[in-house]
C-alpha cells in the first residue's frame, strides 16, 4: 500500500480536522488568553468574521471566554489597548501571530508570563540542562 492510497480519519471526518486545528492553537500557547493570560476556553477571530476575518490559524487566537466576548467584532488592537490588562509583549505576539510567525509569537508570550516559565529556570532544571 502506497501513501497516496491511504485514507486517513481527518479526511473521512472534518469536524475531527477541526477538533485538532483548535486544540493545536490552544497548544501553542500553553492554553493561556493571548490576550489576559488567563486560561483558554475559546477560539477569537482577531480581524472578525463579520468585518471579513477567515478561520485561518493567522487570524485565530485562544482566548478566554470574558476577552473574546468582551472583543466582540472590535478592532483587536484598539480594543486591547483600552483594557487594564493591556500588555506592549502580548500586543507584539498578536501582530507577529497575525503575520504568521507563531514562533516569535510564542516567545513573545513567554517572556510575557514570566511566573509560568520559572519552572524552566528551577536549580533542578538548570542542573538537567547542565548535564544534557
Amino acid at each position: 500500500m502506497h501513501a497516496s492510497d491511504a485514507v486517513f480519519l481527518e479526511e473521512l471526518c472534518p469536524k475531527l480536522r477541526v477538533r485538532h486545528w483548535r486544540q493545536s492553537l490552544h497548544e501553542h500557547t500553553q492554553r493561556c488568553c493571548i490576550y489576559c493570560g488567563k486560561p483558554s476556553e475559546s477560539i477569537d477571530h482577531v480581524l472578525p468574521r463579520s468585518r471579513g476575518g477567515l478561520s485561518v490559524t493567522e487570524n485565530c487566537v485562544p482566548s478566554c471566554l470574558s476577552c473574546n466576548g468582551h472583543k466582540s467584532d472590535s478592532d483587536a488592537f484598539q480594543w486591547y489597548r483600552r483594557q487594564r490588562f493591556y500588555d506592549p509583549r502580548r500586543a507584539m505576539a498578536i501582530r507577529a501571530w497575525l503575520d504568521g510567525d507563531l514562533r516569535l509569537a510564542i516567545r513573545l508570550l513567554q517572556w510575557a508570563t514570566p511566573d509560568q516559565n520559572s519552572e524552566a529556570t528551577t536549580p533542578q532544571a538548570n542542573l538537567n540542562l547542565q548535564a544534557a
